[in-house]
Formats: structure tokens, sequence, C-alpha cells
């Protein structure tokens, strides 16, 4: 299918933009838009963008034009989930700001604590380092066949400098990292740092990224996420008047097709929960049905996503900390979830026989996307199969749950001692705590068992007491 994207740098937006966008799209007879997994916006084939000439212009990509991409980042991850300490969010908003012209290549700007956002997805990937203000740049340009490090860590403020100058010695010429390196530091003045230990990426489960959630004292943030990938442009209009009036700067979009808006009021809560309700909107939906990446506007893979989510839960299946793929047969993109259904192409000599599609399960190594290594599970299966199969890998991720961690560019894991999980979950919204990781953004430390929390403890999602968990134990996860 053929589709118009539009450029949002970093996934972040202000209501005013998004309200200008929102009214191009009603303006041309369009009832809705979809957003893409590179948190830029998806309009179908016909839109226009019809303020090229000002100084408002959005970039637009037409289903005819291959250059301009847009440039990942984890903004939307600041304040709300894991981070790097030095790493805020006007960190990425200035960093952004240095890109004046639209990257031809794929970029990645990102915090590697935080889950979200994927890491490696880009052609270039910057990713930052332990050490404020400096960061690890990972390339893999389209014709590569493996990612290389660069061999020095790069400084905030030269970020933009250091792409520009690597998207003009590509265009003119075929090179390896060791002559990028060369010509790079042959034409700019740049402030590296030595690489004094690998890029290290802690596991973290997959981080439950919808409904209205407490952030610090007294704000909020709220993720919203639609099934069908179809945000409503009267919904949306209405929204961003309602951002203007809580004095909010920025929306945030997520590569899962969803999007977060950050910094709602707290005695503004009940507006916005009333907004939503007038309109019938949905949040709160199972981490079974958040957790999975979809191509957009692709319906088989939409029904087949649906199809597996409801035979899952009538098992009951806890897919807590997984995320899932659905894909056409591709081995040379670029992956970021734990689990990919790919479907097989169909031979061409068959193509005018109905034959059933047929199926590949794959999943990450250690089941965490970031180690960028994918293992074959399953082969040339038929649809009714594939329950089964997810069932079995998620058993397989329970059972080696917290046995290794990630470190990349090392040439072994380090394995942790296999212990006993101590797993308790909210019966209100189903969050869940483990003590294997704390909740750092209500300062409980790593490997604080639940018995020892603090009598007052609440969930972090919906605020309901301690006395409100269950205790999920290991045999009951292995049981699944």
């Amino acid at each position: 299918m053929e589709l118009t994207r539009l450029i949002v740098k970093g996934g972040v937006i202000s209501p005013g933009e998004l309200r200008n966008i929102v009214n191009m799209g009603l303006e041309q007879g369009l009832k809705d838009f979809s957003f893409g997994s590179r948190q830029d916006i998806i309009f179908p084939k016909g839109f226009n963008n019809l303020y090229t000439d000002t100084k408002e212009g959005h970039q637009v990509i037409f289903p005819d034009q291959k250059s301009g991409n847009n440039i990942v980042s984890s903004y939307v991850s600041t304040d709300i989930f894991r981070n790097t300490n030095w790493l805020t969010g006007n960190k990425f908003l200035y960093i952004l700001e240095q890109f004046k012209e639209h990257p031809v290549l794929k970029v990645n700007i990102t915090d590697p604590k935080q889950q979200l956002v994927p890491l490696f997805t880009g052609h270039i990937n910057f990713i930052a380092s332990e050490h404020e203000d400096y960061w690890f740049l990972y390339i893999r340009l389209p014709n590569w066949e493996r990612m290389e490090v660069y061999p020095v860590l790069i400084y905030s403020w030269d970020i933009s400098k250091f792409y520009y100058e690597i998207e003009r010695i590509v265009s003119e010429e075929s090179c390896g990292i060791d002559m990028i390196f060369s010509l790079v530091s042959e034409a700019l003045d740049t402030n590296n740092r030595t690489i004094d230990k690998p890029l290290n990426i802690p596991f973290y489960p997959f981080p439950y990224y919808e409904g209205m959630n407490r952030l610090g004292i007294d704000q909020y943030w709220l993720g919203l996420y639609w099934r069908n990938n179809l945000y409503d442009l009267e919904f949306l209009k209405e929204m961003c008047d309602l951002c203007f009036d809580c004095k909010i700067g920025k929306i945030c979009i997520t590569p899962w097709k969803s999007f977060v808006v950050k910094g709602i009021p707290k005695d503004r809560k009940l507006d916005w929960e009333k907004f939503l309700g007038k309109k019938g909107i949905n949040v709160r939906h199972s981490l079974l049905e958040l957790n999975w990446h979809l191509p957009v506007a692709m319906d088989w893979a939409l029904n087949l996503k649906t199809f597996l989510v409801r035979t899952l839960d009538q098992f009951d299946i806890s897919t807590y900390g997984l995320t899932f793929g659905i894909s056409d047969y591709n081995r040379e993109g670029h992956y970021f979830t734990s689990i990919v259904v790919e479907k097989n192409e169909m031979p061409k000599d068959l193509a005018s026989i109905k034959i059933r599609d047929t199926y590949n399960v794959l999943y990450a190594k250690n089941f965490d996307p970031n180690s960028r290594t994918y293992i074959v599970h399953a082969q040339d299966v038929d649809k009714l199969e594939l329950p089964t199969i997810l069932i079995e890998l998620s058993r397989k991720y329970f059972e080696e749950l917290g046995n290794s961690v990630s470190e990349i560019d090392t040439a072994t894991a380090v394995k942790k001692e296999k212990k006993e999980l101590d797993v308790h979950q909210c019966k209100e919204c189903l969050t869940v705590y483990n003590a294997e990781y704390g909740d750092i953004e209500q300062g409980i430390e790593k490997g604080t068992l639940f018995k020892d929390l603090p009598v007052n403890y609440c969930c972090s999602l919906c605020e309901e007491p301690k006395s409100n968990f269950i205790t999920l134990n290991l045999e009951k996860l292995d049981a699944i």
C-alpha cells in the first residue's frame, strides 16, 4: 500500500504543530491518520502538504520519494521510564535542534537504559554512554553486512556535525568503518573521548506505556494506544486544544504506534479523564495487547495479531516483558522485538493457486532485541500452529529470565545465578513489581523484596495500595 509519511523529528511535536497537521488532513477530507515505527505520521495516498511555502512547512515524503528519513529518539522515555542520569529531555531537544536538514540516512539517538525505543534500527545509531555528554556511535549502512562501532565517543554538541559529514562521505563513495573514521577525523575538529569500556545495555522487561500515570509529585503522563492505529483527527484536534489549556508544550510519538502526553497538571487530571470518557477512548489495555509491533496499513498483520492475542488471552498466557513483531519475510530488516512472526513469500509460480500462508518464528538471543541476534525457532508453520509456538517461547523466556545480562561487543556474557523470582502483581491494573528490578521511579532499589517495601507503597500506575498486590511465583510462570 502506498503511504505518505510526515517527518516528526525525534518523535517530538508541539500541540500547535500537531493541530496544523490535523487541520491539513481535515481540509482534505481525511478522518484519521496513523503513526509509523520511526515515530512519524502516516497519511493515506493523496495527502498534500498545503504549507510547503511557509516557514512552518513540514517535510512530507510521498509514496514515489525515497529520500528523507525521520530521526528516532528516546525523548519520549525521559522522566517516565529508566534513564541515564545525565540524559535529560532538554538535552534531547538541544541535540535535535542541531539537525537543520532532514537526514537521508536513518538516525537513532537513544538512551540504553530505557526499553521503549529501539537502539539499533537506524543506519547511524547514537547511544548514550555513562560519561556525561558522550555517546557511542554504531553504524550499519544499507550495504553493510554487520554493524560496526565507531572507535571513539562522540560529544553531544558534535552529533549533528558527525552525522552530516558521514552522510556526505558515503554519498560520494563506498566506505568501511576505518575509512569513515579517517575521513571524518580529517574533516572535523571535534571533542571526542576514548572508549574506556564497552557499551553495557541492561535488560529490563518491556514497560507499560499506556493510561494515566503519575509523573513526580504534581503531574501525570498519559499514553494512548488504539488497536487499529487509526487516530481520529477531530479527537486529536480537541486534545491539542486541551494541551494548550494545560500549558503542555510537547506531544511524543512512540515506535509502537501510540503517543504520550507528559506534564498534565494534577489539578487537571479529572478534566483529561472526563475528556477521554466523553470521547469513548479506552485505556488500560493489557500488556498482552500493547507489546506488538506491526507494519502500518497491513490488514493481514492486524488480523493475525488479533487472532494471536485472543488465543493467548483465552489460555491466560503471561507475556510480561516480552515483545512481538509481525513482518513480511525480510532477513535484512532490523527487528526490534523479542519474538518475530515472519510471513513467507508465496512462490511466483504458485501465485495463481490459493494456498494457505505459512510463517517462520524467530526469537532474539536471551529474548533481548538489543542483542541484534535472532534464532529461528520454527519454519513454514500454519497460522493455527502459531499460538502453541508462542506459548513454548513464553515458557522458555520465563525459564531463562535473570540468567544472563547483555553487554554489546563482549565475547562472553556474564551469567547470573538463577534464583527464585519475587514477583507481585497489582489486581487493579496488572502492573508487576519484580524485586529484581525494584521501582526506580519511586526510589525503590533493585533487589528490594516485596515484603520489605514501605507500608505506604502504592502501584506506580494506578496508585492502588500494597495490599492490593497478589503473589506470582516462579512455578506459576513456568507452568504457563
